[in-house]
């Protein structure tokens, strides 16, 4: 009895989990996005300000990039969530199959997954036979444990495209921002596009481990850094080319 309670309890728990995180959340989609077009339009902003002294071209080219950036990122999340969606249909279906075909397998994989978790002798047994007793936990117990797959909703991917596709263009504009106010100085511009970017980077990875686990410092600075660097890269390429002779 016991053991069956426990199981009640665990099922119970594992199933809140993969509601919850059934598929990729707005919040990990949202940073996805806007770190992606952020990054992206910084790095061209400080390549073309090595490059040249004219603000229109900044303009220029960063809205270009976010035109792009946000289509793309946009249909690359769509086509990756329903790839995502068709491979877990697929596993579905052959677990179904195997449950009618091998069921002894089947079970004694359901078996083996109880054993790493510590159930023995008859405990091991009750549990097992209580998954193998209802056909859709069973179903939902492998795909969860043994293949480590996670249902994908139809609704997922248009709602992944679209919430990736917007944050990508808030972040795009996040650099622009000194250049609406600061336009006749490329310098200075530039300088407080770094900053703005900097502190929008860390206040990202902030909220992402607040919301989480982990330290809000530490992601924070992690993502304001590895941001920076991406787009310092641009820098250095700009530098280069924009020191050739014309």
């Amino acid at each position: 009895m016991a053991s069956t309670q426990k199981l009640d309890i665990i099922m119970r728990r594992r199933t809140h989990h993969i509601e919850k995180h059934s598929r990729p959340t707005l919040l990990s989609n949202f940073i996805l996005g806007c770190q992606d077009g952020l990054v992206n339009v910084l790095g061209i902003i400080l390549g073309v300000s090595a490059a040249t002294s004219e603000v229109r071209i900044i303009f220029v080219a960063a809205l270009a990039a976010l035109a792009a950036e946000s289509i793309s990122m946009g249909a690359v999340s769509y086509t990756s969530t329903i790839a995502r969606r068709k491979h877990y249909l697929r596993e579905l279906e052959r677990e179904k199959m195997e449950m009618r075909t091998v069921p002894e397998t089947e079970r004694k994989e359901v078996e083996d997954i109880f054993r790493k978790w510590g159930y023995r002798g008859v405990a091991l047994k009750d549990v097992t036979d209580k998954i193998v007793a209802n056909p859709k936990a069973w179903l939902e117990f492998m795909m969860a444990h043994e293949l480590d797959l996670e249902p994908v909703e139809k609704s997922a991917a248009l709602q992944s495209a679209w919430v990736v596709g917007a944050s990508s263009v808030v972040g795009s504009i996040v650099p622009l921002i000194p250049f609406f106010f600061i336009a006749g100085s490329m310098a200075l511009g530039t300088e407080a596009s770094i900053v703005i970017s900097g502190v929008t980077l860390f206040v990202i990875g902030a909220y992402e481990a607040r919301t989480t686990v982990g330290s809000i410092w530490r992601s924070g600075l992690q993502m304001a850094v590895i941001g920076l660097i991406a787009g310092l890269a641009g820098y250095a390429i700009g530098s280069l080319l924009g020191a050739a002779p014309v």
